[in-house]
């Protein structure tokens, strides 16, 4: 193809759906976009995508080309996040992924790595997304639950995530104490708002607790502990975040099966450059502190 200009930009558009919304990722006037889309259509002699009022879907012919181009541009993020971490300073970006609620304990241990390291720009990427790290979306990811089995990842047993059951002091007040799991269908929770949640614990909240008794839903950890704090009801928080609110009580014995450990996981192709390995050194070493 004579210009990968007009193919980024397409990519783009397919992506983003809108002109506007591809020229805003590009850096680019969005004539600028609908020049280049016009041009590569006019070069194949195809329509690559449907113009309507809510902006552009991709047609067969577009879909295809998506497909090249998505397989292209993640070929180039994964050999640029792999020669980003390559060398032997520690310094540039460091990308770290894991659960949300870790993030307490990750965010002052990320800054005192920095301030070890001041050549590091740390980019902290929490979320249930699962980063690709054969693509190089990030050098070090801290997983949930079972192994992690991809292939060519090096996984190493990090620190047990230990999660609880808990009622601010105001519900028990209001509502009372449970007592046992057949009291259940008499409280309120707070539960993720997807039924799909792979979290062990929220599907042992589901198998327990009648659907109608789960009245504060939310897609954000953040928000349900601000819901649990609130007095809303009762729901699931790691310990170390309940330890810190003696407003809060643990309601149920806790069960084996919520909580579990947490993996390091890394690429093997940056595994052993100086960056990756100095945190994890750090990272280890500083964990060690962490009560369970």
């Amino acid at each position: 193809m004579e210009n990968w200009d007009e193919i980024k930009t397409a990519f783009q558009v397919a992506r983003m759906g809108t002109v506007s919304g591809a020229a805003e990722v590009l850096g680019v006037h969005h004539a600028t976009v609908i020049r280049h889309i016009d041009s590569l259509e006019a070069r194949l002699g195809v329509k690559l995508f449907q113009r309507h009022a809510r902006g552009y879907t991709s047609t067969e012919a577009g879909q295809d080309l998506l497909r090249v181009a998505q397989a292209t541009d993640d070929q180039f993020n994964q050999l640029a996040g792999r020669i980003r971490g390559r060398g032997n300073e520690v310094s540039g970006d460091l990308v770290i992924t894991s659960l949300i609620d870790i993030a307490s304990r990750m965010a002052p241990l990320l800054k005192d790595f920095q301030e070890q390291y001041p050549d590091v720009v740390v980019r902290y990427l929490t979320g249930e997304r699962l980063y690709r790290l054969e693509y190089g979306e990030a050098h070090v990811a801290i997983r949930a639950g079972t192994v992690p089995d991809q292939p060519d990842n090096v996984v190493q047993e990090f620190h047990y995530h230990r999660v609880g059951l808990y009622a601010s002091k105001s519900y028990i007040e209001q509502c009372g104490m449970p007592e046992g799991v057949d009291s259940f269908a008499r409280h309120r929770f707070v539960a993720h708002d997807s039924d799909e949640s792979r979290a062990p614990f929220e599907q042992w909240l589901r198998r327990h607790v009648p659907a109608e008794n789960l009245t504060f839903r939310s897609n954000d950890s953040r928000t349900m502990r601000a819901a649990i704090l609130s007095g809303a009801g009762i729901g699931f928080l790691p310990a170390f975040e309940a330890d810190l609110h003696p407003e809060l009580a643990e309601v149920h014995p806790h069960q084996e099966e919520w909580s579990g450990p947490l993996w390091l996981v890394t690429h093997v192709d940056l595994h052993r450059t100086t960056k990756v390995q100095t945190f994890l050194s750090f990272l280890k070493a500083a964990a060690k502190d962490w009560d369970k």
